[in-house]
């Protein structure tokens, strides 16, 4: 494709670094940016660089935050004795949908993928550990997506926090094996976290 000017492809390129961004989808946006006004196109930027310079990963759970502590972990209604383990923030964003989970969360950022060269000492797992050698921690759920990478992080994680008198579960798996977390739907992510098993017993 022929594109006109220089700069149009520049700003096209860097739209498709996203990830699902194709060549003709970043087109699109660059040509769409190209028609806004100055204003606009500022308060675009601006924003990008906020999102960037003033978050932070939360100090405890590392979801992402405009202060030290996210507003899940400083709220004091929360379960403060359950923790659920998630890959990536956009898990969060789906369980917190379901208006079901009422504990705390940790993020991973990540799960263990020896294919894709991410061992555990890449993952936020030895917080984890830490948060976890807390008595006051009853129950970890771990809510990873049931493929066989979710799987073999559950079973490291399982040998690093188990405990007496911590219970360790996982989603039911009305999550269907093999998909992704954050696009399974309210209603089936809701009965995966009500009907929770032992993770001991979903081998």
């Amino acid at each position: 494709m022929q594109i006109p000017s220089k700069y149009l492809e520049q700003a096209a390129d860097q739209l498709a670094t996203m990830p699902g961004i194709g060549k003709r989808t970043a087109l699109r946006f660059a040509l769409n940016l190209h028609r806004r006004s100055i204003d606009e196109l500022k308060q675009f930027v601006e924003s990008i660089i906020e999102l960037k310079t003033k978050t932070f990963s939360c100090a405890t759970c590392w979801n992402i935050s405009d202060t030290e502590l996210c507003s899940i972990c400083s709220n004091e209604r929360r379960d403060q004795d359950t923790i659920c383990v998630v890959e990536d923030v956009r898990d969060i964003m789906a369980i917190e949908s379901t208006e079901t989970y009422k504990g705390l969360y940790h993020v991973l950022n990540g799960i263990i993928s020896p294919m894709d060269g991410i061992g555990p000492q890449d993952l936020n797992i030895d917080s984890l550990v830490t948060r976890c050698a807390n008595t006051k921690i009853k129950e970890v759920i771990f809510a990873l997506s049931p493929t066989m990478e979710g799987d073999t992080t559950n079973f490291y994680l399982f040998k690093r926090i188990d405990r007496e008198n911590l219970i360790i579960t996982t989603l039911s798996r009305g999550v269907s094996v093999g998909a992704e977390l954050q696009f399974t739907d309210e209603i089936t992510l809701s009965r995966s976290l009500q009907q929770r098993q032992p993770f001991k017993m979903s081998f």
